[in-house]
């Protein structure tokens, strides 16, 4: 439960138990929608309060109305979110959500929760993001999907539509590579990265591939995107000895194998990548402590 308090009564256990079905529903579209755990988890706070005050004897999908409460309370963050992106300093990244067995509680998996898609997401203005996530990903009538945006029906099918063309052509420039394949790659960059073999980095690195490190201004991070494979290999050797890298695990971030790397015995960075034709495109770096602060 996540530190919920959990009402008292006949009635308030069938509703805990309930709520310990949905919560991964909850929390995953709020994640979904503002790409942030502690967002995430503020939100399911938020809600689950809501539903332990509220008369749910009229509702019959009680798992559409909690999926529906919590994407309203997202929507109002992603709006003034827009604001705090332009004052973010240097690039901002999706804050890493834990998968698989090292995640802490039930989180529903699948492409949506990749950094990859939560970054094309992003490109989506808040009412398609909005709209995409609750239908094509949770499966919500629009005219749940109306209520919450505070558009009509005929709108809200518009924004979806919209949204999945722009998500599909955004897929279809940078597709997903196989699973196999990228635990090929991560597993050889790791041993190249750990020996410090730059060379053997150079050659897992597209010609063209671009480095995003994420600081947030509470690390030490380029504020600019690095370009570049053997300019790439070369920061990156070089970080790994000024920073004294002592340890790369191979974990599961968003549904899909990353890297988590630690300096004196502490999470220095999760890292998470885009690959094309076996080699690596992009390498995107969080270094922001408040965002590992749940890895």
């Amino acid at each position: 439960m996540s530190g919920e308090r959990v009402p008292r009564g006949s009635e308030d256990d069938r509703l805990a138990a309930e709520w310990d079905r949905h919560r991964p529903a909850v929390f995953g579209v709020a994640y979904r929608l503002l790409g942030s755990v502690a967002d995430a988890e503020d939100v399911a706070q938020d809600v689950w309060l809501r539903a332990a005050n509220a008369d749910l004897d009229d509702v019959d999908d009680l798992r559409a109305w909690l999926v529906t409460v919590a994407a309203r309370r997202s929507y109002d963050i992603l709006k003034s979110a827009r604001v705090r992106r332009e004052e973010y300093v240097g690039p901002w990244l999706p804050e890493p959500l834990l998968t698989g067995p090292d995640a802490s509680e039930p989180v529903l998996v699948d492409e949506s929760v990749s950094t990859a898609m939560l970054l094309i997401m992003e490109e989506l203005n808040p009412r398609e993001r909005v709209a995409f996530v609750l239908h094509d990903v949770f499966g919500l009538e629009f005219g749940r999907i109306a209520e919450v945006l505070d558009v009509s029906v005929p709108s809200a099918r518009q924004l979806a539509s919209r949204a999945r063309r722009r998500v599909a052509n955004a897929k279809q420039a940078a597709p997903q590579a196989p699973k196999a394949e990228r635990e090929r790659v991560l597993t050889a960059f790791r041993a190249a990265y750990e020996s410090g073999d730059l060379a053997g980095l150079v050659k897992l690195l597209d010609p063209d591939a671009v480095y995003v490190t994420d600081g947030g201004g509470k690390a030490f991070a380029a504020r600019k995107p690095i370009l570049g494979g053997e300019r790439i290999a070369e920061v990156m050797v070089r970080v790994g000895r000024q920073w004294h890298l002592d340890r790369i695990d191979l974990v599961e971030v968003g549904g899909e194998l990353a890297l988590v790397t630690y300096s004196q015995g502490q999470v220095y960075s999760v890292d998470t990548v885009q690959l094309t034709g076996g080699l690596i495109t992009a390498y995107r770096r969080v270094l922001n402590p408040d965002k590992l602060a749940h890895v």
